[in-house]
């Protein structure tokens, strides 16, 4: 028995998946089917993000890039936790 599921989704995302899969020459009904049954039989769902760091991460990360390149603020290396606590509190 087939039955009819209603999604909201972005406009866009719809007419890319819908462009790609005629050019591969399959329905979208098959597109959804599959990863439906891979949610199921995995019971896992993979989200795959490229990661990108806030303005102000870039920032911060550019800068520490910078001092290690120089060689300042450079403490360690640290080998437990303790050493760590000791090594930030001097």
């Amino acid at each position: 028995m087939k039955t009819v599921i209603n999604i909201k989704t972005d406009l866009k995302l719809k007419r890319d998946a819908q462009k790609l899969a005629k050019e591969v020459g399959i329905p979208m009904s098959l597109v959804v089917n599959n990863a439906l049954r891979k949610f199921v039989t995995q019971r896992a769902i993979f989200i795959e993000a490229p990661l990108k760091p806030t303005k102000w991460l870039q920032k911060i990360l550019l800068e520490t890039e910078k001092d290690r390149r120089a060689g300042k603020n450079i403490e360690g290396p640290f080998y437990t936790a303790e050493e760590f606590m000791k090594g930030t509190r001097s």
